[in-house]
């Protein structure tokens, strides 16, 4: 068999396991536990989890083209969260569904994607694109795509250039490790409040 026709599913395996495990810890959750932070400036549970599902779909999604349009909402889900510090309080079973659409947009993608697909380089979205996906978050996250779309522009212009284009091989080890980053974030959080962290046996 070529790398041509072998998927990337085997040399990602474990992601999987990692994903049940991630939904095993927040399902439970109740708002009050959601709302639990390491500090009062760090981010609370509910603002990890969102973050994690939106950086799923960003890179996969928006960047990729992977999964299907219904998952544009999720692309930009926590820019209350980056572009304002705001908590979205969502609930455990938003958060649980938005971790389940996106795993089940990454173990599609890893299931038809090839080594020979690692290699395929996306530029950075120009800025017409970036303006025509934050006009699809809810509602009550526009003033934040605003703010969002302001701070990239002026980004751009002090750096005189767009953001380097990434292969497809760093995108997916980027969500693979920021999956693993935030989980443990989220196990030091739950632990020190007495809850179930992130199970890793």
């Amino acid at each position: 068999m070529t790398e041509h026709q072998l998927s990337l599913s085997p040399f990602y395996a474990g992601w999987d396991v990692y994903q049940q495990h991630l939904v095993a810890a927040i399902a439970p959750l109740s708002p009050e536990q959601l709302a639990l932070r390491a500090s009062p400036h760090n981010w609370s549970v509910g603002m990890i989890v969102t973050h994690m599902v939106a950086c799923r779909a960003w890179w996969f999604h928006m960047r990729m083209g992977e999964g299907s349009a219904d998952l544009a909402s999720l692309e930009l889900w926590d820019l209350g969260v980056c572009e304002g510090g705001v908590d979205p309080i969502h609930s455990a079973a938003e958060l649980v569904a938005g971790l389940e659409r996106t795993w089940q947009m990454i173990q599609n993608a890893l299931a038809h994607l090839t080594p020979a697909d690692l290699e395929h380089v996306f530029p950075y979205p120009d800025e017409a694109v970036l303006v025509r996906h934050a006009k699809l978050v809810e509602p009550a996250l526009q003033p934040f795509a605003q703010l969002w779309l302001d701070a990239t522009h002026v980004a751009h212009l002090a750096e005189g250039d767009r953001p380097p284009a990434r292969s497809r091989q760093w995108m997916i080890w980027h969500v693979l490790e920021h999956d693993i980053h935030h989980g443990g974030e989220l196990s030091s959080i739950l632990g020190a409040h007495g809850l179930a962290a992130v199970d890793l046996d």
